[in-house]
């Protein structure tokens, strides 16, 4: 054998051995991230918002668009050859159980690189925990328990804001609306599902409740599935708040909209989070469902101030014939800030991810969010991440709160039921 021969052979069996070391970060076609959703049970028809969300995100990575978001302008993942990402969804079905076991199977049997996902806090507790110990990265733009970035996780990041922030947010248009409209509103009642996120929005809501000096005249806990809540909605009435704080999920939230009814339970300032903010809410109540103000952290008449948001919500209505909504919107950030971090990290391996997830610093004009951008702090939360107040004004949800960037007046009070 000649020596050009030998030498074209040991190029050949090195590159062998490199691909099989490497090759699959570099020359993978698709890469596979896992996200588990609730996509049966009580709550799945916010698990698909969720996954819609997700699915139009990674669209936007794999296919090239004329967006000023990041990863939009180019196809797949530049530094891997174009690869492709891949979602390998699961179904928590809503239990934490069943959540932690589905992440284990789609880390060791799919082999995923990464995780997404999860909505459900006391879900993306354990699946985080499977992700952790398996040493994967999880981003996560879903869930807001602030005891999920509280474990000292070395791989687990959030991209939206949490419930701390959320809490005094609340504190804060209570006390604009006091001086907006020169009434005193301090009797707070806290109604929550009693699950790792409804405890800790209220522990986090008794904390800001102190500090702003409000009153908490009840304080009122139930059961996540509950089918009568006769009890806890006379608690409520008999406690008459000038405020009520709901964190439930839909399926909560339409049985206690229409006991709210039925026992003629008024409040003059009622607000909201989460289930209220699922479409599904508002198709199930109707007009019974107006005048709630809720939390979120995007609603399309934002796209006055921020056009980048219409041009994505018309994807969105392309995509599934209607506006994205702020559960969508809120899961479609993930995926996106995990591919920057994979592009820019050139590799699939799980610690060169996460040290480039640190380093993450997107500007505000290439997301989606009208925030200041992305940037995580010590202990991997989103330091930008901020939430708007939207009302539910003729079956629409609009911009209220801030003032600065709301696109109608708040209703207020809310109208007794006598009265609309």
């Amino acid at each position: 054998m000649s020596k050009g021969k030998r030498v074209l052979g040991l190029v050949v069996a090195l590159s062998l051995v490199l691909f099989a070391l490497y090759g699959v970060a570099f020359a993978t076609k698709v890469i596979k991230v896992g996200a588990v959703y609730p996509l049966t049970g009580d709550i799945a028809p916010t698990g698909k918002l969720c996954k819609e969300g997700v699915e139009l995100a990674v669209d936007i990575i794999n296919g090239k668009y004329d967006l000023d978001l990041i990863m939009a302008r180019t196809e797949g993942i530049p530094s891997l050859g174009g690869a492709k990402i891949k979602i390998i969804f699961a179904d928590s079905q809503g239990s934490p159980r069943t959540g932690m076991a589905e992440a284990e199977r789609l880390i060791t049997s799919e082999h995923v690189v990464a995780m997404v996902g999860g909505y459900q806090s006391a879900v993306v507790k354990t699946a985080s925990y499977a992700a952790e110990r398996l040493k994967i990265p999880y981003v996560l733009s879903d869930a807001t328990s602030p005891a999920l970035t509280r474990r000292g996780f070395k791989y687990f990041f959030r991209v939206n804001p949490d419930d701390v922030i959320s809490a005094r947010n609340f504190f804060e248009f209570v006390q604009d609306m006091e001086k907006k409209f020169n009434r005193k509103l301090r009797r707070v009642a806290l109604l929550y599902e009693n699950t790792e996120w409804g405890s800790k929005v209220a522990a986090q809501q008794r904390k800001w409740a102190k500090e702003f000096g409000f009153k908490i005249v009840a304080d009122i806990p139930y059961y996540h599935g509950a089918t009568d809540v006769t009890s806890e909605v006379l608690k409520l009435k008999s406690s008459k708040p000038d405020v009520l704080m709901h964190a439930p999920y839909v399926s909560d939230a339409i049985l206690f909209t229409k006991t709210f009814k039925k026992l003629n339970f008024n409040v003059p300032l009622w607000m909201g989070m989460s289930g209220y903010l699922d479409p599904n809410y508002i198709k199930s109540v109707g007009k019974d469902g107006e005048y709630v103000v809720v939390r979120s952290t995007f609603n399309p008449d934002l796209a006055r101030i921020k056009p980048l948001i219409g041009k994505v919500n018309e994807l969105y209505k392309k995509k599934y014939g209607r506006d994205m909504s702020g559960i969508a919107a809120r899961s479609f950030n993930a995926p996106l800030v995990l591919a920057d971090a994979i592009n820019r990290a050139g590799s699939l391996d799980p610690d060169a991810i996460r040290k480039v997830l640190l380093e993450t610093d997107i500007p505000g004009d290439k997301i989606l969010m009208a925030w200041k951008g992305v940037k995580f702090n010590k202990i991997h939360q989103n330091i930008y991440a901020r939430y708007i107040l939207v009302q539910i004004q003729g079956g629409k949800y609009h911009t209220v709160w801030p003032w600065n960037v709301a696109s109608t007046k708040v209703v207020f009070p809310v109208p007794a039921w006598n009265k609309r």
